[in-house]
């Protein structure tokens, strides 16, 4: 089967025009038709809390982001603490300071405006190659390629590649590279994202619907469902600790700062042990510890974790080695990670 570029190029723009999901990030193609241009720091903004999450879990956090810091200047400017607290519960930590650093780093070195090329946007603190061809192509139309996972199941099933993920990434990003125009770019990006999240979707794709069913090689040799093709995961480790949950008799919560480097950086967090095969009990100060016989358990990336619970009243005299008292008014559970979140719960429902 012979693959024109432009023929695909057209057919998935046509369909976009008139089926372009519309996201609180975005300029539709008809505002862009009419000279509306999206706003740099809203489409980095977006694609930094996209990455490994879901549009619908994404898109409260970014119009509550965007309404307390409407610009990439109120961002720099903000404390570390209340973009952190604010990001709770999106995971990925690393992500929020990341997104920090490259504020400010937009702000003092750059007057306040992002870089308009791929290159230069990625020698920014946190944006790697796809967040930096995204934001050059949608913000400043340039023919930069966006290769993300809705992207590379498109161009697998489109040329049918065989060579399973992730080491078919370096071909499938070439292949990308091939069909990305210089007219449109941005939009052609957006659209390829469109098309894998709604109609060539992981499992059971659309294909009588797909504006690029008469080009894809996939659907012609009957394999579009078994594409792409993925290495066996490893399965992951299991690690363990104990999470410690101390109320003051005023009613304040014993909250520590994560260290920045690592899981959970930066953040507020209950106090707890070492996470690993056998975790030492090292509570924060001395008490009457209670185990309520409850275990929390959290998947992250690498590991799965389970969490045993300590819980404690102590007085109003207590010193804690490390951490700090939350006063009760100032105790806000939304501001913590989800799991930390899960031991609170937990926690609450025996009585803390």
């Amino acid at each position: 089967m012979r693959y024109d570029a432009k023929d695909i190029g057209a057919a998935l723009l046509a369909w976009y025009d008139g089926a372009a999901r519309m996201m609180p990030w975005r300029v539709g193609p008809a505002d862009r038709a009419a000279g509306v241009r999206p706003d740099p720091y809203r489409v980095w903004l977006s694609e930094v809390m996209l990455q490994q999450t879901t549009v619908a879990a994404v898109e409260g956090y970014f119009r509550r982001f965007t309404a307390r810091w409407p610009d990439v200047a109120a961002l720099a400017a903000a404390e570390d603490a209340e973009v952190m607290a604010e990001w709770a519960g999106l995971g990925y930590y690393a992500r929020a300071r990341n997104l920090l650093k490259c504020a400010r780093a937009v702000a003092t070195d750059h007057g306040g405006r992002f870089p308009a090329t791929a290159a230069a946007l990625h020698s920014l603190p946190g944006v790697g190659p796809y967040t930096a061809g995204a934001v050059a192509a949608i913000a400043f139309d340039e023919p930069a390629v966006v290769v993300d996972g809705n992207v590379e199941r498109v161009v697998a099933r489109l040329f049918a590649v065989q060579t399973p993920l992730p080491a078919a990434k370096p071909e499938l990003v070439a292949l990308a590279t091939r069909l990305t125009p210089a007219e449109r770019p941005g939009d052609h990006a957006q659209a390829m994202m469109d098309l894998g999240a709604t109609i060539c979707t992981p499992r059971n794709p659309a294909c009588p619907r797909c504006p690029l069913a008469a080009f894809c090689a996939a659907r012609a040799q009957g394999i579009a469902a078994d594409l792409p093709r993925k290495a066996p995961k490893a399965a992951k480790p299991l690690r363990r600790g104990i999470a410690y949950v101390v109320r003051r008799s005023d009613g304040a919560m014993l909250l520590e700062r994560r260290p920045d480097r690592g899981l959970l950086g930066g953040m507020l967090g209950w106090p707890g042990s070492d996470w690993s095969a056998a975790p030492d009990d090292a509570p924060p100060l001395p008490a009457d510890w209670h185990d309520p016989g409850a275990e929390v358990r959290h998947v992250f990336t690498h590991f799965e974790l389970r969490l045993a619970l300590r819980l404690a009243h102590v007085g109003l005299n207590a010193v804690p080695d490390r951490g700090t008292f939350i006063p009760a008014a100032d105790f806000r559970p939304a501001s913590l990670p989800t799991v930390m979140r899960k031991v609170w719960d937990a926690a609450a429902r025996h009585g803390t």
